[in-house]
Order: structure tokens, then C-alpha cells, then sequence
């Protein structure tokens, strides 16, 4: 008999040991509906609220569970698990687009989705609804009368002149672990060579590496850093509390992330899911748009400086696990320097 529950603790234990890690879970609508909406994303709930509202406003009959998770989580909750979610949003563009090209997405057409520009559609399954640029978030207080950077450049030489103010104290994604911060990376590397000149600059200083965009801005706020790099500019300045830093969007180029959203092929309430990207996407585009981003963040003003990355087969490239490898090893290098 202890042999018996000794096995099925095991194998209790292992299955959980390889569940997908779930950073938060919020429910919506009512509680006792037999019309539910599961949603699986990288977006943190504050950032998405307003678009899960005003989809239960025009139907509040429908329950929404929502799960916040890392983008590897995603990746290993559809994949790995086979968790049966009705829609998937992510940050990260290259691991989107690799469930879809490795038939994990549902097709799917719509009014909605037929007049969507063409950067924001691939496949009829990837389907984007946010431009989110990479910025350099930075402490007001902690510079004091030092001018702020405006280009890696400029970073680049401030970091520098002032050692002793800046170890320990700047900070940027750790991209062995997250999807986006490596995402951003390696197109960094592919607009400019200055990004590994900056990375070991930054690893010279000691720099802190960071999971998530939130917890990057909120260690500018506390103290704990007085910069930032690469950060998500969209979630710094939906914060109540952005004056406290300034949001720089670089000169030489800032990159731009497109957030997406795609049907999985296991979803259990594809027609549900389909009416909530048909709501997604007529919100986020066209003249009527209301979209998710305070428009305090104007990228006209910066057109000429953007760098976006265009959803398709070449966001696959660095996701071979060869070049994955090398690409990982020369950053642990730059940024580590053991």
C-alpha cells in the first residue's frame, strides 16, 4: 500500500513539476456562465482591462479567465501540455509565429480581420494589434543635472564617464529567459552592431537582469536602478506614476514590437474566440481606434528612427537552436563577463 501511494505521489509530483507556471489569473463576467472565454497571455491584466471590458459591455453574458504567463510559458502551455485555451497574446513575435507556422493556430477571416493593414496579419492566423517601441526608461531624481541619452550612443559614453553612479544600478532583460527581451535583442543585432558595444558596457557596470518590463520600471522608481534598457515604453507610460522617469525613445533607431493574438487549434469556443479578435482588431485600427497605449507615446514623432518588426518566417531565424545557442553564449559573455 506506502508502495502504491508512493507511486502515485510520483506521479503526481512529476506531472506538476511540469506544468506551465502561471504569473497571475483573474476572472471576468459572470461567475456562474456557461459561456467562457480562455484567454493565455503575456500581457499584464492593468495593460489589457480596458479591451476585456469593453468586449463583456457588448456582451456580458460571456465569463473571461485570463492567465498571465512568460512567453516561454505560453510556448510550453500549447505545446508541451496541450492546455486547451480559446485565445493566445504575446509579446513575443517570433515565438508567435512559430505556433503558427508549426500549425498550433486556427485560420480565421473575418470583415474585421480583411481590412487590417497588411503588417498586421500573417497567415490569416497571427494577427497584431498594438506597435509597443523598445525605450530606455531612466530615473529623474537619480540623474540629477546630468543630460539624459538620446541614442545607444549617447548611453553608450554616459555610462563611461560615470562608472561609480551607474554599477549595479542599470538594468535590462534577462533574455535567457524572457521570449521578449531576446526577441529584442537579436533585432537589435540586426539593425546595428552598437548593441554588443552597449552589452558589454552594461556587464562591465554589473548590470541586473530583469524577467519582465514591470518589475524593470518599478526598480527605476524604487532606487534600486536608474536605468533601464529596452523596456516595453508602452507599459511605462500607461504607469499613474510616469512622471517620476523619463521615457526615451532612441534616435538611432527604437525598435517596434507588435503585440499578437492567434486562435489556438485545440481552442474549446473558437466561435467565442472569433468574436473576441473581431472585437480586438476593430478597437485597435482604423480612425475609430482606442487603442491600448497612452497616446502620450507618439511614434510620428519618431518615424523616420522605427524599426519594425515585420511578423513572417524571418522571425524564425534566431530561434534555430544552433544560432539560439551562439547567440546566447556571446551574450552571456558580453553581459556576465566571468
Amino acid at each position: 500500500m506506502r508502495q502504491f501511494a508512493l507511486s502515485l505521489f510520483l506521479i503526481f509530483t512529476a506531472g506538476w513539476a511540469g506544468a506551465f507556471e502561471a504569473e497571475d489569473v483573474a476572472r471576468f463576467g459572470p461567475s456562474d456562465s456557461e459561456r467562457e472565454l480562455r484567454i493565455i497571455s503575456t500581457a499584464d491584466i492593468a495593460f489589457i482591462k480596458p479591451m476585456i471590458s469593453s468586449f463583456l459591455a457588448s456582451d456580458p453574458g460571456i465569463a473571461i479567465e485570463y492567465t498571465v504567463v512568460g512567453s516561454s510559458e505560453l510556448q510550453k502551455a500549447i505545446v508541451d501540455e496541450g492546455e486547451a485555451f480559446d485565445v493566445a497574446i504575446s509579446s513575443a513575435m517570433d515565438l508567435q509565429t512559430k505556433l503558427a507556422n508549426d500549425g498550433w493556430a486556427q485560420s480565421f477571416t473575418s470583415e474585421a480581420t480583411s481590412s487590417l493593414p497588411s503588417w498586421a496579419v500573417w497567415n490569416d492566423m497571427l494577427f497584431a494589434f498594438t506597435q509597443e517601441p523598445a525605450a530606455i526608461v531612466v530615473s529623474k531624481s537619480g540623474f540629477g543635472d546630468i543630460p539624459l541619452p538620446e541614442s545607444r550612443n549617447d548611453l553608450i559614453n554616459l555610462l563611461r564617464q560615470h562608472p561609480e553612479l551607474f554599477r549595479g544600478r542599470v538594468g535590462t532583460y534577462d533574455v535567457r529567459q524572457s521570449g521578449l527581451g531576446y526577441l529584442f535583442a537579436t533585432q537589435d543585432t540586426r539593425a546595428s552592431e552598437i548593441y554588443w558595444r552597449l552589452t558589454e558596457v552594461m556587464g562591465g557596470l554589473d548590470a541586473q537582469l530583469f524577467c519582465c518590463s514591470s518589475d524593470m520600471i518599478d526598480a527605476v522608481k524604487s532606487g534600486d536602478l536608474l536605468i533601464a534598457y529596452n523596456v516595453l515604453g508602452s507599459y511605462a507610460i500607461n504607469r499613474e506614476d510616469r512622471d517620476e522617469f523619463a521615457i526615451i525613445l532612441p534616435s538611432d533607431f527604437t525598435t517596434v514590437m507588435l503585440r499578437t493574438a492567434l486562435i489556438p487549434s485545440n481552442a474549446p469556443s473558437s466561435e467565442l474566440a472569433a468574436l473576441f479578435l473581431d472585437h480586438l482588431m476593430t478597437r485597435s485600427h482604423g480612425q475609430d481606434a482606442q487603442v491600448l497605449t497612452n497616446p502620450a507615446l507618439d511614434l510620428s514623432q519618431n518615424e523616420a528612427a522605427l524599426n519594425r518588426i515585420r511578423i513572417g518566417p524571418g522571425l524564425l531565424v534566431f530561434l534555430d537552436q544552433l544560432k539560439k545557442r551562439a547567440f546566447l553564449s556571446e551574450w552571456e559573455s558580453a553581459i556576465l563577463q566571468k
